[in-house]
């Protein structure tokens, strides 16, 4: 097991915001979080990546408690969170945002052949490399923000509304590059409002409702259930 959470309680002070989560991700796993706004997607991602400290419950990665870790350390195992937003540094280059993505690999050698991967993955990033980021479009941004997180080296990526604004074509091109990933051995948390696009595209989910976990299961067997289908499908 790569990723561990077990009955974790996290909120802001005294409101809290989730109760009893338990999630588990494998190795070369592609987890789907699915969920409506407000149901605590955020709240928990931030809890993984060191930014809230939960009331109760831990975290374990690779089989150690990562449950207080600071962010920095947390990165430095391998964890790396695209967040909502894309949240890019808009006045440096595509290949500066890049660049400082690769933190975590020690050597200046390092960087070349992982900039040419994500170059790989990404031509369009590689077209505007001296472009400003904030020139950039909607989808060429969130191209950017993934590929700034691969620079990380990650052992599990989470990737928060990937598809948020962004047009069917973009989606569909960047959901075949998060599976390209996922093969090349990456773990992949998708976090999503968008309930068919994360099931269809993963290994198995979990469906977050106003703080606690609704239910779980095999991606393709929750895409067949007749709550989601009513809830979040409208079928």
């Amino acid at each position: 097991m790569l990723l561990e959470i077990r009955d974790l309680d996290v909120g802001y002070g005294d409101i809290q915001v989730l109760w009893d989560v338990s999630i588990k991700i494998e190795e070369k796993q592609i987890v789907a979080l699915v969920g409506s706004n407000g149901a605590g997607k955020s709240t928990l991602l931030r809890t993984i990546s060191g930014l809230l400290s939960p009331y109760k419950g831990s975290i374990i990665f690779d089989g150690e408690d990562i449950t207080n870790c600071p962010s920095k350390e947390i990165v430095a195992r391998g964890i790396i969170h695209v967040p909502e937003g894309r949240r890019l540094f808009p006045d440096m280059s595509v290949e500066e945002n890049l660049i400082m993505g690769a933190f975590r690999r020690k050597k200046s050698k390092d960087i070349t052949p992982a900039l040419d991967n994500v170059y790989e993955l990404f031509p369009r990033l590689k077209e505007r490399r001296n472009q400003k980021a904030g020139s950039l479009s909607g989808g060429e941004q969130q191209m950017c923000a993934i590929a700034r997180g691969l620079m990380g080296d990650p052992r599990l990526i989470i990737i928060d509304e990937m598809s948020l604004g962004l047009a069917p074509l973009i989606v569909d091109n960047l959901i075949e590059i998060v599976k390209e990933i996922n093969e090349q051995g990456t773990a992949v948390l998708l976090v999503e409002q968008d309930v068919q696009l994360a099931l269809d595209n993963s290994h198995y989910g979990y469906v977050l409702s106003t703080g606690r976990l609704a239910m779980e299961g095999p991606s393709k067997e929750l895409l067949q259930n007749k709550e989601i289908k009513e809830v979040y499908l409208g079928l």
